[in-house]
């Protein structure tokens, strides 16, 4: 047998193993994204909320330790405080992995922990909200943790060229999986009548579903994915302390470090839509619980066709242009959203597509234009400070969202106080010369970026 016959055969073994730990890697997205699209987006917002008014006193707020809140703010709060939360977390769960090279370990921790969370809403009832406060601190934290891995691994199972369609692959699987369950959750909440339970007993059925999902999938990607071993090079460093060694060596990365404040900016925004969106319709636009649920499965099913297709547009036009497009796209939606007549689900609809459509995209497009800036055998490391800005900063949006609505008793003003978010952003990603970045942290410049 020839050389080149024998190399080409371990061309080809290579590859077959590199697409069987891709898809496994894609269901991931498959197991966690339920968590978003059921808990975040649309059960957990409005019940959390509504079981806080129930133990409000009579001027409308909660009193969590001691300190006064607005009920219709405590979601919000809740959100923020597991972001700070998962801040302490991220950096050394990141450098801990590179320098063992022993993710799934820790991938396997970070996911059980948020599954074993989101199981336990189903005891979130009657005024119990400071229950549930806790749960979605765990849940929430422990998400953004392993996400921080998970993401880690997209460099080292996909060359530069193959990047963008695997990220948007990974996305479209998880709005996939959001869809399925959705259309599970609606069937139940609308006919909860018919299968002898009452709706706030559906809505914890639905929300402790995710969690026993998340879990069982998440097998898949820990017998698919592998580890690669490293020496260890340094001792552990913990919290603060791990996130400023990161970022100062990130400072010799500038346009890098660059890319993430832009990133840190307009994904606030998405996050702050995505948690934030079945409150606004169901307190200031009047929409009841069945109507958000088939927004938001609509949402879903948009979102696979927008990460596709906009992983297609990249192709084309280089990921930075179609981000940059997706946030024009981001603020004029927003802005609609402020005008929405209340009652009127037809136009809550018609802005559901449109976050659909640019939704995944935006996302996708992030994470495989980050990886391409990341030095190597620093992924998880550095991923962990892009996690920060994915989920980890994302508490600024919800602050500035729960903030306005105490001060104005508005979520309309909430809701348009976001457009900041993407103008800033947009302003930001434009001045980033990703080719240089590119070139900067040592990695092969793709043809079209």
């Amino acid at each position: 047998m020839g050389t080149d016959t024998v190399r080409a055969q371990a061309a080809d073994r290579a590859a077959a193993e590199r697409r069987r730990e891709q898809r496994g890697w894609y269901f991931y997205d498959w197991a966690c994204s339920v968590y978003s699209t059921s808990v975040l987006t649309v059960f957990l917002g409005p019940y959390l909320t509504s079981v806080a008014e129930s133990a409000a006193d009579a001027d409308g707020f909660v009193h969590p330790l001691g300190i006064p809140v607005r009920a219709g703010s405590f979601f919000a709060y809740t959100v923020s405080v597991s972001v700070i939360v998962a801040i302490l977390v991220m950096p050394p769960a990141g450098a801990a992995a590179d320098r063992t090279g022993r993710k799934k370990p820790l991938l396997a921790a970070a996911a059980y922990v948020g599954a074993t969370a989101t199981t336990g809403l189903f005891f979130l009832d009657g005024d119990r909200y400071l229950l549930g406060g806790v749960l979605l601190v765990l849940a929430n934290a422990s998400v953004a943790v392993s996400m921080v891995l998970y993401n880690s691994y997209l460099p080292q199972i996909a060359p530069p060229e193959e990047r963008d369609a695997v990220s948007s692959r990974g996305w479209a699987f998880g709005y996939a999986a959001g869809s399925l369950v959705l259309i599970a959750n609606l069937v139940l909440f609308t006919a909860h009548g018919s299968f002898g339970v009452s709706e706030s007993m559906a809505v914890r059925i639905c929300l402790a579903s995710a969690g026993l999902w998340w879990g069982a999938f998440t097998l898949v990607p820990l017998k698919r994915l592998r580890d690669r071993r490293t020496a260890a090079t340094a001792p552990p460093v913990h919290g603060w302390r791990q996130l400023a060694a990161t970022i100062r060596d990130m400072r010799g990365k500038p346009l890098t470090l660059a890319f993430l404040l832009a990133y840190l900016v307009y994904n606030d925004g998405i996050q702050t839509v995505i948690s934030q969106a079945s409150v606004y319709g169901s307190e200031e636009l009047g929409l009841g619980q069945s109507t958000l649920i088939t927004a938001v499965l609509m949402v879903q099913v948009l979102a696979v066709a927008g990460a596709l297709g906009m992983g297609r547009l990249a192709r084309t036009y280089g990921a930075k242009r179609t981000i940059l497009g997706s946030l024009v796209a981001w603020t004029v939606t927003l802005g609609a959203g402020y005008f929405l007549p209340a009652g009127a689900p037809v136009w809550f609809f018609v802005l559901a597509a449109g976050i659909g459509l640019v939704l995944g995209g935006s996302q996708a497009l992030s994470r495989s234009l980050f990886s391409h800036l990341v030095p190597p055998g620093k992924e998880a490391e550095y991923f962990s400070a892009y996690e920060m800005s994915d989920r980890g900063m994302s508490w600024l949006g919800p602050l500035l969202f729960g903030i306005t609505y105490q001060v104005t008793g508005s979520y309309r003003d909430a809701i348009i106080s976001l457009v900041a978010f993407f103008a800033i952003g947009f302003v930001l990603l434009a001045r980033v010369p990703v080719r240089r970045a590119i070139a900067d942290a040592g990695n092969p410049i793709p043809d079209r970026i």
